[in-house]
């Protein structure tokens, strides 16, 4: 089985190998290719992304999964709820085609792990209030994170292709998943669509 996810950037190198890690623990039987196909900026969307979507099925791939962040900085998105709606319209209702958005940025995933956070970034401040995925667009998860590596004894910024790859790194997505529902919904996606049972 192969399934292409459209992913956002530095999300395609920091995130999928940890997704992919996750996928093989919980399924049974051969492993399904995780193609991932990464945009510079953000996914296509209206009829550039209808395309890519039935172009990508042409090309063999079983199923085709979207990834975006709400927080575009485009102002397309609402929230989660309306991304996904969105991407949905816009590729045709099709089948084989599962949009998936990280409300608001994909940060949001990281801050569960908000200790270990602390201790890479050298300060005790606590988490912001409330479910990871509700913490809004005047301060997104993001800022969160590179305000606290800036007010850290740490001498270095928020990197998120070096520091979200450490948070991650020896940890179990349910954690996570677990306390974001967008996350969970994209994970049982990949589980369900594989034919293992969903988390």
């Amino acid at each position: 089985m192969r399934i292409a996810i459209l992913v956002e950037g530095q999300t395609e190198k920091v995130f999928l190998p940890f997704v992919r890690q996750f996928i093989s623990n919980r399924h049974q039987g051969p492993m399904p290719k995780l193609r991932s196909i990464k945009y510079d900026g953000r996914i296509p969307k209206e009829e550039k992304l209808k395309r890519c979507v039935e172009n990508l099925l042409h090309d063999g791939n079983n199923y085709v999964i979207a990834l975006t962040d709400v927080y575009t900085g485009t102002g397309d998105f609402t929230d989660a709820a309306d991304a996904k709606q969105k991407m949905k319209n816009w590729a045709g209702n099709n089948s084989k085609f599962f949009p998936h958005a990280a409300q608001h940025d994909f940060e949001a995933w990281l801050l569960p792990y908000w200790e270990d956070i602390k201790k890479l970034a050298k300060h005790t401040k606590n988490a912001p209030t409330g479910a990871p995925e509700s913490v809004n667009h005047n301060h997104p998860p993001s800022w969160h994170l590179k305000e606290l590596f800036r007010i850290g004894a740490g001498t270095r910024d928020y990197i998120k292709t070096r520091d979200a790859k450490k948070i991650l790194e020896g940890k179990d997505l349910k954690i996570a998943a677990d306390a974001c529902p967008e996350l969970k919904a994209f994970l049982n996606t990949i589980l369900t669509v594989c034919g293992s049972e969903p988390i």
